[in-house]
């Protein structure tokens, strides 16, 4: 079956950043719906027409994949509106920030704590991979038609490329979170 608009695709890929060194590697197949909101346009664009055991090999400049960096997407909260037990790498919805939060961080961004100091704690609402460069070499491992429930979806959940959050309010106050986003 060739990939089309609407179906699943189970995808294997190593990605790396323009000097060659790793940031990814999908061992096993994971499925993704294309036309729903798992993949990048430029991916689902290179996808199209191909069959299982197709090799793509493709290059993302920053604005294709998660953007350029911005530095206004990071901000300082006091340390004391935060449990001990917060780690860097810990992320968290910007809607679920703890009382005492400055009012002019945007409640519509995943945060990563990227430092935290004894007086304040640095959020980074920036994907981990903006302003970097991808060079993605997918193998395609099966295709099938997508199903009226999962096109109804619009995603299989699998969730890489979009930043979820590891922690809410409550679950930060109540116990740590995983430390660090998971790229898959």
């Amino acid at each position: 079956m060739k990939i089309t608009p609407l179906c699943v695709v189970g995808l294997t890929w190593v990605m790396k950043d323009t000097l060659g060194d790793v940031l990814d590697e999908l061992d096993e197949p994971v499925e993704f719906l294309l036309g729903g909101t798992d993949l990048l346009a430029p991916i689902e664009e290179a996808l199209q027409g191909h069959e299982a055991g197709a090799a793509i090999d493709l290059h993302l400049e920053p604005e294709q994949a998660f953007g350029d960096y911005d530095e206004n997407r990071v901000f300082l909260e006091p340390r004391n509106i935060f449990p001990a037990e917060l780690e860097e790498g810990m992320t968290f919805d910007g809607q679920a920030l703890p009382a005492g939060s400055k009012p002019e961080t945007p409640a519509d961004l995943i945060y990563t704590v990227t430092d935290i100091y004894p007086e304040h704690v640095v959020l980074d609402g920036n994907h981990p991979l903006a302003g970097i460069a991808l060079r993605l070499s997918l193998k395609v491992q099966s295709v099938r038609e997508a199903t009226q429930d999962e096109v109804g979806s619009g995603t299989l959940g699998t969730g890489f490329f979009k930043l979820e959050s590891q922690a809410s309010e409550d679950s930060l106050l109540d116990a740590p979170a995983a430390p660090g986003p998971t790229l898959h």
